[in-house]
């Protein structure tokens, strides 16, 4: 796949840049030059003048460069897979899920693009109209992170592009090489319309281009993938300038296991969910609260099938379990671990694994049974770490599953329709599900949660409204000029 129109270069590694490393091996591939600050400050001006026509464009012609994007996209699927692969570390047929995601964004935003509707609403005044219209918002900054490199690029971009929004994109400083691919798409994409290819703009750097996009009014709405701690910074910078902001955060996501549960089924999924991308997602699952009577079933069940986990390359096949994406990763790993021998967990699992490569990191998925949810089962810890928790009534499960800071996702296994709809009332997590892990979303649910985890919405549903401003507009089309509420005035 060739960088057509990128204006990134790359060098040999040890030259002035940003180094594009794999976790496979811990290597470093070469450098990516970082844009400067003047740069980015031209990219923002660039975006913000390619709005103008932007905006103008019919919203189904502006679908027309999601859906050669789409094209692209199903045409260099495994070309761009491979590169999600060797830069954040995840197994084949998860980097190909993540490229079949962008595809299935880009279908559901091209359809939107015939309709962004507005609603009429009656008016007390005869012959007026009144009603509310959708615009588009203006420059759209996405800021993604390491462990979804470009599906989380797409789902804001694709949706941005059809509203009318030109967009600046600020990928992990973990995986430049995945977004220079997406940006030599979007390029292609737009050429092959005769559209501006400024309408989506690629900046690479760490935390001071983050800030500068955070900072700059130009930019009218922030859409940030990664921390809570980073959640706290962004947030009060883009409302200190009365920016809107879109914030998708930490997760510290549970499943609740009844005494009716299909356990079959319940422990597939739970492996998954807890152990899939090697526990780097932020809909992984990391609390299991399960009901007592079928507790030590359950865990022996889980202990077995990680014992029997292919933890390794993630190219090679057959593996389930691929690398931590950095020694920092591992460390918070350990002392998480740590933290919960002391606080009377007991641990299984969670060893590193030899893969070869000393400045690799490849680690035992760890089960970790708890007397009490303490303090480092509260924390989100980015790594395949599964505490285990019992309950005696569903009440009591439901009371732990809301007891974290985060509210992403969540689930229970049960085929008692009472119990599974008392869970959906009482879970405040943005994703609930039933009999399926907390991981694993479908593009068209709007995506998000609540509490730290940020409030923010992406991708299906109504969504699209985030990227867009509100009017409302009133028609008079009569001779006369009646005032609401009755009102006379002269």
């Amino acid at each position: 796949m060739d960088a057509v129109g990128c204006d990134v270069t790359l060098g040999e590694p040890g030259e002035h840049g940003q180094p594009a490393s794999t976790p496979i091996t811990g290597d470093v591939l070469f450098t990516v030059e970082q844009t400067t600050p003047e740069q980015v400050d031209t990219d923002i001006a660039a975006a913000a003048q390619a709005f103008s026509a932007w905006r103008a464009t019919p919203a189904p012609v502006r679908g027309a460069l999601v859906s050669r994007l789409g094209e692209l996209l199903t045409q260099h699927k495994q070309d761009l897979a491979t590169l999600v692969t060797i830069e954040a570390g995840k197994i084949t047929s998860e980097a190909l899920g993540e490229v079949q995601e962008m595809i299935d964004v880009c279908q559901f935003a091209v359809g939107l693009s015939r309709q962004l509707c507005g609603r009429t609403i009656a008016s007390e005044r005869p012959a007026h109209r009144l009603m509310e219209t959708w615009h588009p918002l203006g420059v759209v900054g996405v800021i993604t992170a390491f462990n979804f490199p470009v599906a989380v690029w797409a789902w804001n971009t694709a949706v941005a592009l059809v509203c009318g929004d030109t967009v600046v994109w600020k990928p992990s400083e973990l995986t430049p090489l995945t977004a220079l691919a997406c940006q030599a798409l979007i390029e292609r994409a737009a050429s092959d319309i005769g559209a501006s290819a400024r309408v989506c703009v690629l900046i690479i750097g760490g935390r001071e281009v983050g800030e500068q996009l955070v900072d700059d009014e130009r930019i009218a709405l922030v859409s940030a993938t990664g921390s809570v701690r980073m959640g706290r910074q962004v947030g009060p910078q883009v409302a200190r300038r009365f920016g809107r902001s879109l914030l998708e955060l930490g997760g510290n996501n549970a499943a609740v296991v009844t005494p009716s549960a299909d356990l079959d089924l319940a422990v597939r999924a739970i492996v998954f969910a807890a152990a899939g991308t090697a526990g780097q997602r932020c809909t992984t699952l990391r609390r299991l609260i399960v009901h007592r009577s079928v507790a030590d079933e359950v865990v022996g069940r889980i202990a077995a099938a990680y014992r029997q986990l292919p933890i390794g390359d993630p190219s090679t096949e057959g593996t389930l379990v691929g690398p931590l994406i950095h020694e920092t990763a591992y460390r918070d790993m350990v002392g998480a671990l740590e933290q919960a021998r002391a606080g009377g967990g007991d641990v299984v699992g969670g060893e590193r694994h030899d893969a070869g490569h000393p400045s690799a990191y490849y680690v035992a998925p760890a089960l970790v049974r708890m007397p009490s949810q303490t303090d480092i089962v509260h924390t989100e810890t980015f790594a395949p770490i599964l505490y285990v928790l019992v309950y005696d009534g569903l009440d009591e499960a439901i009371t732990l599953n809301n007891a974290v800071p985060q509210g992403l996702s969540s689930a229970i296994f049960t085929i008692d329709i009472r119990e599974a709809e008392r869970f959906i009332d009482g879970s405040d997590c943005g994703i609930t599900n039933v009999n399926i892990g907390t991981s694993g979303a479908e593009i068209g649910g709007a995506f998000g949660g609540e509490k730290q985890t940020g409030g923010g919405r992406e991708s299906g549903s109504d969504a699209w409204k985030t990227y867009m401003r509100r009017a409302t507009n009133t028609v008079n089309y009569s001779s006369e000029l009646p005032l609401a509420q009755g009102v006379h005035f002269g």
